[in-house]
Formats: C-alpha cells, structure tokens, sequence
C-alpha cells in the first residue's frame, strides 16, 4: 500500500522505520513544524522529519490539516492509508476521507482506557500493573474510533514511564505492521469501544509533578516513575527545584525509619521518608544539574541528619 506516515518525537521512529522496510511504500511524511529546542532556542526539525529526510521521504510540515491547500497535497500523494503515530495535529473530517483505508493510529495504551496525549504516563502514575497498545481508525472524536489491533504488556515496578513509552514504540512497531497488512488483505477485524468505560490521559503539567511526600509510599513511587523524564517529579530542597527521576528497589538491610520527605542517605542508596515507610530514589536531577545516580548525589551532598524536602505544608 502507499501510506503517508504521521508522526513527530522520538516514540515515533521505530514504526516509521518498520514501514521504511515493508514491503508498503511510504509516499510522504507529515510532522510537525520544526520548533525551538536548547538554550539558543534554535529551530529544529522533528525526530520524524530528519529520519524522513535522510530515507529521501517527502516531508509535509502544515501548521494545520483544515487547510484545502494542504488537503490537495496529502490527495495528490494518493495514500492508501495513513499510518499515525504521536503526531500532535488535530485530522479533520475532510483530510480523515482521503485514504481509502482511512487513518489508522497507534496508541499506548488498551483503548477505551487512557485516551488522550499521555497514556503510558497516566498508567504508571496510577499504579497499573499492566497497560498495552492498540491500532484504531481515526475518527472525529478522541481516540473513539474502532479498534483494529491490541496487544498487553506488563509495567515493571520500577519502569518510568519514558522507559516504559520507549519499549512499547518497539513493540507497536510490529502492531502498527500487522494492522496494516490485514487491511490491505482485507481480513483486518474492527471492534467498537465501549466507550462507558473510557478514562482520560491529560497532558502531564508542571503544577501536577511536584512530589506529595505524606502520601503513602507506592503512590509517591508511582508518581516520580509516571513523571519521569517530562516533566519530571519535583520538590524543593534548600528552596530550590530537584527532581527525582526514577526509584529502585531498597537494598537489605536494617529496617530505616524517616518523617516524610527527610532524606537517609547509606552507602549505596538515598532514602527518602514518606507517609509510610521510605522508598529509595535511583535517579535525581538537582537544581541547575543534570540527572546522576542518587547515591552519588547523595554521598557528594554532605546532607546533614534531619536533611528533608520540602512538603506542601511547609510552606504555609
């Protein structure tokens, strides 16, 4: 089939690069306009647009799809299916009717849960233990359309949602593959979302990741994990932002007791106190500071006994 691919960041890649060595024909690539990145704020072009690029694919950069222009564009490519994975732009009705086979996106998550721009995020941040990925055809509405394709997969105890994102981009890849191969085929399967089951994956907020130290200990572990790499779970120490990136297991030993958010740093871990029992930080970004393994931070700090971040009530 000629499919026109749509995509943006990173998570992006590996269904585009699946494509690229299909047997399918990717005719062109639709992606964001390139955008400012780094401290001189220079425009760069997406992950979707450079690895286009570098294939000899060619790039569409529309700031919006309701655009006849672009309309007759995406026509004059004759696609017969447009693959989409995180593209960022809304598809309107019009531009929906062009492929044949319609719009067929890749979501992380098992549809009808988790609609919505970060899926993988709100699952982690829940606590799940377990989310997946589905293929559907797009529709008006949020993530409604039919589901083509669905696959489970287990979230590790300490997975961050980045790390989580990144392995499902692999796996979904094949998904993404497959529910195209059976649409072309003519054997692909749509099942209707029960859409009274649906819950909603809102973008991720600054405001929202700072760390509530007296919740219990595996909601705060949840939440540095769900928040980890963007925005990244914040508290305040001395005044200033620190991040906690990432958590691991605590190691053996004996029993350590902490008041929320005070810190016990031992050889080989950072603890930190919550409204339970401690939980041990694998990776933090201090303010100004790129992120390091905690026990480094920690045994670089010179953290004097009683050391603890800031909680909420703190500051009243």
């Amino acid at each position: 089939m000629r499919l026109l691919f749509a995509g943006t960041p990173e998570a992006a890649l590996p269904s585009l690069r699946a494509l690229l060595d299909s047997p399918h024909e990717v005719v062109g690539v639709l992606t964001r306009a390139d955008a400012p990145r780094g401290r001189g704020r220079r425009l760069h072009p997406s992950p979707v647009k450079e690895l286009a690029l570098e294939a000899g694919v060619p790039v569409l950069t529309p700031r919006t799809l309701r655009d006849a222009a672009v309309q007759e564009e995406i026509r004059a490519l004759a696609p017969d299916a447009a693959p989409v994975v995180a593209y960022g732009n809304l598809v309107p009705a019009a531009a929906l009717s062009i492929p044949a086979h319609g719009w067929v996106n890749l979501h992380f998550s098992l549809l009808p849960a988790w609609r919505g721009a970060a899926p993988a995020q709100r699952a982690v941040l829940t606590g799940q233990r377990e989310t997946g990925m589905s293929v559907f055809r797009l529709e008006e509405g949020l993530d409604t359309g039919d589901v083509i394709a669905s696959a489970p997969t287990a979230i590790g105890p300490h997975e961050t949602a980045g790390e989580l994102l990144e392995r499902m981009s692999h796996d979904g890849a094949g998904l993404l593959l497959q529910a195209l191969d059976a649409l072309e085929a003519g054997t692909a399967s749509f099942t209707v979302q029960d859409h009274d089951a649906a819950t909603h994956a809102a973008k991720l907020t600054t405001a929202e990741a700072r760390i509530d130290w007296t919740r219990p200990a595996e909601e705060v572990d949840a939440h540095v994990r769900g928040m980890s790499p963007d925005p990244g779970a914040w508290t305040l120490l001395r005044g200033e932002r620190f991040k906690a990136l990432g958590t691991e297991e605590p190691a053996p030993g004996p029993s350590v007791t902490a008041a929320p958010g005070e810190l016990v740093a031992t050889r080989r871990q950072l603890l930190v106190g919550t409204g339970t029992v401690p939980i041990a930080l694998s990776v933090v970004a201090p303010a100004g500071k790129r992120a390091m393994r905690a026990a480094d931070w920690a045994r670089g700090a010179g953290l004097e006994p009683g050391t603890s971040f800031e909680n909420e009530e703190d500051r009243a």
